[in-house]
């Protein structure tokens, strides 16, 4: 990704409240439900990929979790996320990084990602991704990968994005990782739209 990159996100976020972005959800109850159906309990860690202004992070510190990490591009989702969690903010860390570029320093029970992934169009930009996740996840600890299905948008806040079924995600973290769980969802923007979503949830096998 490229400064421009960054930059366009940015915008994204100052040009809108986060309640008017088509991704926004105020309960985060597929990620939460398959979290749960994975067993995190409280002293596991989770980092969220591309947690931008969303809800997960709060939601998790709610069930007791300490160890949450969310990551994005844009510093001014952080700043946003972190001012809606006010003091409770502080036992969150919080990276504004490039995840194709992001070096992890330590491992995660849970690496989760809401519509992150599928904006990494590139075959090289895929490729540094899943670098990231094979050093950023535990030895049967858990990715869940979030994607529109192939019935979704083709593309997203004018940007192209790729389309996966939970197989194709399954044949392209196959190296490392098993399929374990998956659902379709549908997912309503704050406009009424619905846009169709699959979530895959894999373990870490080698």
């Amino acid at each position: 990704m490229t400064a421009n990159t960054r930059e366009h996100w940015d915008d994204v976020y100052c040009e809108k409240f986060d309640t008017q972005l088509s991704w926004h959800e105020d309960d985060p109850e597929i990620s939460l439900e398959l979290i749960e159906l994975i067993r995190v309990s409280k002293p596991s860690s989770v980092i969220d990929i591309g947690g931008g202004t969303s809800r997960l992070a709060g939601a998790l510190l709610a069930k007791g979790l300490h160890d949450v990490t969310v990551l994005d591009l844009s510093q001014v989702a952080l700043d946003t996320a972190r001012e809606r969690l006010g003091r409770a903010a502080e036992t969150v860390t919080w990276i504004s990084a490039d995840i194709t570029s992001w070096v992890p320093d330590r491992r995660y029970d849970v690496w989760h990602d809401r519509a992150v992934f599928h904006f990494l169009v590139d075959t090289s930009q895929r490729a540094a991704y899943l670098e990231s996740v094979k050093r950023g996840v535990k030895i049967g600890g858990h990715v869940i990968i979030a994607t529109f299905a192939l019935d979704g948008p083709e593309t997203c806040s004018g940007l192209p994005v790729a389309r996966y079924s939970p197989s194709d995600i399954a044949m392209l973290f196959e190296e490392h990782f098993e399929l374990v769980a998956h659902r379709h969802h549908l997912h309503q923007t704050p406009w009424g739209e619905s846009q169709s979503f699959q979530f895959s949830v894999l373990r870490r096998c080698v």
